[in-house]
């Protein structure tokens, strides 16, 4: 009897997977699509000496909201226009408003560098440390080692 269950469930199991085979496949084909996508990436992105300010471009980007279309009543007319919202501002078309998202985008990826030489060439300018004296302050564990002559 346990075996004419477990047979009814592994046919009804291949029904089901028979059935979903294409969104499966298609499942597969897009994931190996975007591995893909990221090789090809990767590759332009070592043969490339700007990848690091595209990629850092692309990070601000990340960070930073989009920009969204709104219908808010007109300030003289009180009838519902189109207006896009970025940051809290409104602007009348979509190009101003992506534009001023741009602006900022690269404004923010700027900082980073400014960030960066902060930190990396502020080391540079910096005095060396005072020599306070030799390493083995202890003498009785400073051992002398005189070279045989020849």
């Amino acid at each position: 009897m346990w075996n004419l269950v477990s047979l009814a469930l592994l046919f009804l199991a291949g029904a089901v997977l028979y059935a979903l085979r294409n969104r499966i496949g298609a499942a597969f084909r897009r994931f190996e699509a975007r591995n893909a996508q990221r090789r090809d990436d990767e590759l332009r992105a070592l043969m490339d000496r700007y990848a690091h300010y595209r990629h850092t471009v692309q990070f601000a980007d990340e960070q930073i909201e989009d920009v969204s279309k709104v219908t808010v009543p007109d300030e003289r007319t009180g009838e519902p226009v189109t207006r896009y919202l970025f940051l809290g501002a409104y602007y009348a078309s979509q190009k101003e408003a992506e534009a001023a998202r741009h602006d900022l985008v690269v404004e923010k990826a700027r900082e980073f560098y400014v960030d960066l030489d902060r930190i990396y060439l502020s080391r540079r300018g910096r005095p060396a440390p005072p020599f306070a004296g030799p390493l083995l302050t202890d003498p009785s564990k400073h051992e002398t080692y005189t070279p045989p002559r020849g």
